[in-house]
């Protein structure tokens, strides 16, 4: 009788299935008693190329001594040729599917990848085996195999990951459903996006406060190598009674030659951001220095007016980061407010960042090239007050952060934003004219 209801949840899908018809998978005898037939074995693979695939794959093979057949069902399939693909993808309504095919293909094309793959054998009661078995291929019928994708909660992973609860009468929930996890959802993005420092702090950017908050290990297995690392050891209650081993077996088909690696902990610290951001804040105080010499330099009065080059860099550079921040903050408003992307949601980076930075571009190309003293002065005064409008919004969000509602973890952010944001406010000319009646030599010598 235990052995039964430990596979229930997959038999009840008895009901709905035709078993072997028309299926050459199943058409070798009956489905109730095809158990001691099967050997199934999840396929965990490493990173690939594609950004999408930088957070490994996951797969279940199913082999069937009986028919002779093998099958990759894969939970991780999309294609960019969908129709509204991107415009789905945009709003957050990204559809995946459920597909099966040959496992050797499969294997061979991951080995051609240059990703790891790992094949975990599964120690389960032949009735659970038919069971997974067929509620494998009721997924992938065409009314059932599409869903939404979330990154965290539904993906590749968590579909396996919700098989071997069922397949183990949940314990495998049981035993980690409230376990606190190592990392937090952040922690673990950044584990493996630290080879590539702009996606590393765009991604970083685009997600907001609700995924700094702690998690269970069970939503870790967002990844498919914290499933590997579970499964491992893992143990549950068999039929009779007896404890038994859910893996029986690990084999390592291909390890990933030259590939980035999979950081053990997130990256510690903000280094690199701060100083990527004072080294930008130090290029455009020299601008503003030798812009300022040569404005006070003898003999310059009628050429005062005149396009230098260190007012075409000061002004292009401008509105180079208006345009590369704004573009950034759009995303992130449009995200926030108008998709199901709630990852971004309650992201206090759009404080600081967000499409009012736009501004920077034309006042920016303005300052640069005008020959009009007054324009030129106008478009100063505005590229001030909004890079100080943008250095106290940075300042805010630091400060929230003592607040027990505030929790996000924006430091590289503001690290890389803050530094320059400052030299281009009007805190270097309230220094400087203070300096001055002092008379003592000004920060950069630039006033309005």
């Amino acid at each position: 009788m235990k052995r039964f209801l430990l596979c229930l949840p997959f038999l009840a899908l008895l009901g709905s299935l035709s078993a072997g018809e028309g299926d050459p998978f199943l058409a070798a005898g009956d489905a109730a008693g095809r158990g001691d037939y099967l050997t199934l074995k999840l396929a965990v693979l490493g990173p690939g190329d594609e950004l999408y695939l930088w957070w490994g794959h996951m797969g279940l093979i199913i082999e069937d001594a009986l028919s002779g057949q093998d099958r990759f069902y894969d939970w991780g399939v999309f294609s960019f040729d969908r129709e509204n693909f991107f415009y789905n993808f945009a709003f957050g309504r990204l559809v995946y599917s459920c597909a099966a095919g040959p496992a050797e293909a499969n294997i061979s094309r991951i080995i051609r990848e240059n990703r790891d793959i790992t094949l975990y054998t599964l120690d389960l009661p032949p009735e659970v085996k038919t069971g997974v078995m067929l509620f494998a291929e009721n997924n992938v019928l065409p009314e059932n195999r599409d869903y939404f994708y979330h990154h965290f909660k539904d993906n590749c992973a968590t579909r396996i990951r919700d098989i071997i609860d069922t397949a183990t009468g949940g314990a495998f929930r049981a035993r980690y459903g409230e376990a606190p996890g190592r990392f937090t959802l952040r922690e673990h993005v950044r584990r493996h996006t630290w080879f590539s420092p702009p996606w590393d702090w765009a991604l970083n950017f685009w997600m907001g406060q609700d995924i700094d908050k702690p998690i269970t290990v069970w939503d870790e297995m967002f990844l498919p190598s914290e499933i590997a690392g579970r499964i491992k050891d893992f143990t549950y209650t068999g039929s009779r009674g007896e404890e038994r081993k859910l893996v029986s077996r690990v084999e390592t088909l291909n390890r990933a030659v030259n590939r980035p690696g999979v950081l053990s902990a997130p990256p510690a610290g903000w280094g690199g951001e701060l100083a990527a951001g004072l080294g930008i804040a130090a290029f455009f105080l020299l601008c503003r220095v030798m812009e300022s010499r040569k404005q006070k330099t003898p003999g310059k009065a009628k050429g005062k007016n005149a396009r230098s080059p260190w007012r075409v860099l000061l002004g292009t550079g401008q509105a180079a980061l208006g345009l590369f921040f704004g573009a950034l903050g759009f995303i992130l408003f449009f995200m926030s407010l108008f998709t199901n992307h709630d990852y971004t949601y309650h992201n206090s980076s759009l404080l600081f960042v967000n499409p009012l930075l736009f501004i920077a571009a034309p006042q920016g190309l303005l300052y640069a090239f005008t020959g009009n003293e007054e324009k030129r002065r106008r478009s100063a005064r505005l590229l001030k007050l909004l890079w100080t409008y943008v250095f106290c919004g940075g300042l805010l969000t630091m400060a929230i952060k003592f607040l027990p509602l505030f929790c996000q973890q924006n430091q590289p952010v503001q690290a890389l934003i803050l530094p320059f944001a400052l030299a281009l406010s009007f805190a270097p000319d309230l220094a400087g004219k203070g300096l001055r009646r002092k008379g003592l030599c000004g920060l950069c010598g630039f006033t309005l």
